[in-house]
């Protein structure tokens, strides 16, 4: 069965180093010799995307939206892509009163069929599964604000199946240890 996984973080705001050191890690899951297909940065952070990636040699199949703190960069606020027969509608959150609820990212993923949502803003790590819709927060790489600290999330995607996700924690020294959400 073939099976993809995809690289999901946000909210960076200058931690190039974090970054960076999500991107080594990841330099050794993509193919050959790993699974990551795919790497999306729900925003806040899309001026440390180039330096990473080149500091790192880590370059990807790119998704990415700007947030609220991305100034001056033309990139879209919300964009639809589709890996594995699975549709993912993606968003930095702040336009969607996510502080209150979730049901403007819902409707926003329903009307685009959507299997799951990926943002950020909150800087804080979070899943749900709500009226059939994964709804995935992967925390903050560099401002976190909850006590497990800076994280990231990989979603696995395989045809047919439901869409698994791990969460994923920094420590400052860099080293990088799931976690529970």
């Amino acid at each position: 069965m073939n099976s993809k996984k995809i690289l999901v973080f946000s909210d960076s705001h200058g931690s190039v180093k974090t970054l960076k050191s999500v991107f080594n890690w990841a330099n050794d899951h993509i193919p050959p010799n790993g699974t990551i297909c795919a790497a999306v940065c729900c925003g806040d952070g899309l001026f440390d995307l180039q330096r990473a990636s080149e500091e790192t040699g880590f370059f990807s199949d790119w998704k990415f939206v700007r947030g609220n703190n991305d100034y001056g960069i033309q990139a879209p606020e919300a964009a639809v892509f589709e890996i594995n027969e699975h549709c993912f509608f993606l968003c930095h959150g702040h336009r969607y009163g996510i502080y209150e609820s979730h049901h403007r990212l819902l409707a926003a993923a329903k009307s685009n069929n959507a299997d799951a949502v990926f943002f950020g803003h909150t800087h804080v790590p979070f899943i749900k599964n709500a009226d059939g819709i994964l709804l995935i927060n992967p925390g903050s790489v560099g401002q976190p604000r909850s006590r497990i600290g800076a994280t990231f999330a990989v979603i696995e995607c395989t045809e047919d199946k439901p869409l698994k996700a791990e969460f994923w924690g920094i420590s400052p020294q860099g080293s990088i240890n799931k976690v529970k959400i």
